[in-house]
């Protein structure tokens, strides 16, 4: 007779997993709110018992405290890392980042958008929010620190750069990608002050050789 272990039955198997509760759960939060996120509905959608939920969360509360942790960890951490990884020059670390913002990159922007909705209900979360906005602006305000640029200027370029990426957030802009594309090198000549190289503009454009949208 096979005995299933506790710590196996708790993250994987007929139970799900914990990670897909929380895809679920995070889908559910981006697409139709936070009222959206309830352990009835997410049960029926993973087709699985509302029971075995309780194998990964003590409750609800719980499970949103996850989906927050789960967008500090995708978007703040993933500005922490791009700006600490390695560039020959600043108009390549700003490219970049940017990149990170665009359809595809790492910086889920539904997610951010969703999150800073949610902000406005609970001061807990605004707090969060916060702490977040700090820590992605010291990223990069110490990316062009690194590069020589003193304090100050480091500062309000930092912040140029950030609060522009967070602007086409919340302001839901949409535009074609392309278009998007063809405003990259003056963006990065306002951002930093150099001009790009040609050779860094191609590199960054390769990397979106996909169709218009």
């Amino acid at each position: 007779m096979t005995i299933r272990s506790d710590t196996t039955e708790k993250t994987s198997g007929w139970r799900g997993s914990r990670e897909g509760w929380l895809a679920a759960a995070r889908e559910a939060f981006v697409t139709s709110g936070l009222d959206a996120v309830k352990i009835q509905p997410l049960a029926q959608q993973l087709g699985l018992s509302r029971t075995s939920f309780y194998w990964f969360f003590k409750d609800r509360a719980a499970l949103l405290d996850a989906l927050l942790t789960d967008w500090e960890e995708a978007n703040t951490g993933s500005i922490q890392a791009v700006t600490q990884a390695y560039s020959e020059t600043i108009t390549e670390a700003v490219l970049n980042l940017i990149a990170v913002f665009f359809p595809g990159g790492s910086f889920e922007a539904r997610l951010d958008l969703a999150v800073r909705g949610w902000a406005h209900q609970s001061d807990d979360v605004a707090a969060r929010v916060n702490v977040a906005d700090r820590q992605r602006l010291d990223a990069i305000r110490a990316m062009f620190l690194r590069f020589g640029y003193v304090p100050d200027e480091a500062d309000v370029r930092a912040r140029t750069l950030y609060l522009t990426q967070i602007g086409y957030i919340s302001m839901q802009v949409q535009e074609p990608t392309q278009e998007r594309l063809s405003r990259v090198p003056n963006y990065v000549t306002t951002f930093t002050g150099q001009i790009p190289a040609q050779r860094e503009i191609d590199r960054f454009m390769a990397g979106f050789d996909r169709p218009a949208r």
